[in-house]
C-alpha cells in the first residue's frame, strides 16, 4: 500500500468518525451539553497525554504553553474550538443537526473569505462565484424559514477563525490541540466539581453513561490523529474534497436517522451550497494542479541549468 493510499484511508476514516459523531452525542442527550463538553475536554487531555507520552513528546507540550506569545494564541484558539464543540453537541441534543451540517459545509468557503479579508489572499473569479452562491443559500434559508441559521454561521465562523489563528502556531496538530485542551482543563474541572458538589453531575450515576463520557476523549483525539496522518501525505485539494464526507454524513444522519425536518426551503439552500462547493473544489483542484506543474517545471529547469556546469567540472 502506497503512502498516498494510506493517507486517503486515514483521511476518509477521520471524516467518517466526525460525520457519525452526532450518533454518539445523541446517546448523551440526557446529559447537559455543557457537562458533555467539560468531560470531552478532560478526557481528551488524558488521551492526548498518553499519546504524547508514548511518543516522547510531552516536553513539546510544556514548551508550547510556557511561551507567553504562543500561550495567548493557544488560549484564543481553545476558546474558539470550545464554542464550536459545545454548539455542535447542543445542536444534536436539540434536534438541529441539519443546521450544524450546513455550518461544516460552508466552513471551507468562510475560510477562503477570511483568507482574502485578513491575509490578503487573492481569489479567482470562480471562488467568488462559489462564495456568492453559498451566501445566497444562507439568505434563502433565512427568508424562507423566517429564521437566521445562526448555528451554521457560528460553527463555520468559529472554525474558520480557529484555523486562521492556528496559522500563527508553529506546532503539530496533536501538540497544538493538546495545548488547547490543557488550557481549558482547569475551567472544565472546576465546572464538573461545581456540578457534582451542587446539582449533581451525571458522571458516576450510570455506568454506561459514564463510559460514554470517557469515550468522548478518544472520539475527539483519534480522528484528529488520523486527519493529521492523512493530510501530510495528500495534496491540499484532495484534503479539501475528502473533508466534505464529514458534513455529508452529518446531514444524512440528521435527516434519515434523527428525522429532522427537511423541506423545499432546505433543499434550495443546500442545493446552492452544494453547487458552491462543487465550483470551489473544481477551482481549488485546478489551482493545485497548476501549482504542482509549475514546481515540476521549475525543478526541471534547475536540473537542466546545472547539468552543463557539472559535466564541465568533471572534464580533466
Amino acid at each position: 500500500m502506497t503512502e498516498t493510499t494510506k493517507g486517503v484511508f486515514a483521511l476518509v476514516a477521520a471524516c467518517t468518525i466526525w460525520g457519525l459523531s452526532g450518533l454518539f452525542y445523541k446517546l448523551l442527550v440526557g446529559v447537559a451539553a455543557h457537562e458533555v463538553l467539560a468531560h470531552r475536554t478532560v478526557w481528551s487531555l488524558v488521551f492526548f497525554g498518553v499519546i504524547l507520552g508514548l511518543q516522547g513528546r510531552l516536553s513539546l507540550l510544556g514548551r508550547a504553553v510556557a511561551n507567553h506569545a504562543s500561550r495567548r494564541v493557544i488560549t484564543t484558539a481553545a476558546l474558539l474550538i470550545s464554542v464550536n464543540w459545545f454548539l455542535f453537541i447542543w445542536s444534536v441534543h436539540t434536534g438541529r443537526a441539519t443546521e450544524a451540517s450546513m455550518g461544516y459545509y460552508i466552513f471551507p468557503l468562510v475560510a477562503v473569505l477570511l483568507g482574502r479579508l485578513v491575509l490578503g489572499e487573492r481569489l479567482s473569479r470562480m471562488q467568488w462565484v462559489a462564495i456568492s452562491l453559498a451566501t445566497i443559500g444562507v439568505l434563502s434559508l433565512t427568508i424562507g424559514l423566517h429564521i437566521v441559521p445562526w448555528i451554521s454561521i457560528v460553527l463555520a465562523g468559529t472554525f474558520g477563525l480557529y484555523g486562521l489563528i492556528k496559522k500563527r502556531l508553529d506546532l503539530g496538530p496533536v501538540v497544538s490541540v493538546s495545548a488547547e485542551v490543557l488550557m481549558l482543563c482547569p475551567l472544565a474541572l472546576g465546572w464538573l466539581a461545581y456540578l457534582h458538589l451542587g446539582q449533581g453531575g451525571a458522571f458516576g450515576q450510570d455506568l454506561g453513561q459514564s463510559l460514554l463520557l470517557i469515550t468522548s476523549g478518544p472520539l475527539t483525539a483519534m480522528p484528529l490523529i488520523l486527519f493529521s496522518y492523512g493530510a501530510r501525505r495528500l495534496s491540499m485539494s484532495t484534503v479539501g474534497i475528502v473533508q466534505y464526507i464529514n458534513p455529508t454524513i452529518q446531514f444524512l444522519v440528521a435527516v434519515l436517522i434523527f428525522a429532522e425536518p427537511f423541506g423545499v426551503v432546505h433543499l434550495i439552500a443546500f442545493a446552492l451550497i452544494w453547487s458552491a462547493l462543487s465550483i470551489y473544489s473544481g477551482s481549488a483542484y485546478t489551482q493545485d494542479k497548476a501549482r504542482r506543474r509549475a514546481v515540476m517545471v521549475s525543478e526541471a529547469e534547475v536540473v537542466v541549468s546545472t547539468k552543463p556546469s557539472s559535466e564541465a567540472s568533471a572534464k580533466p
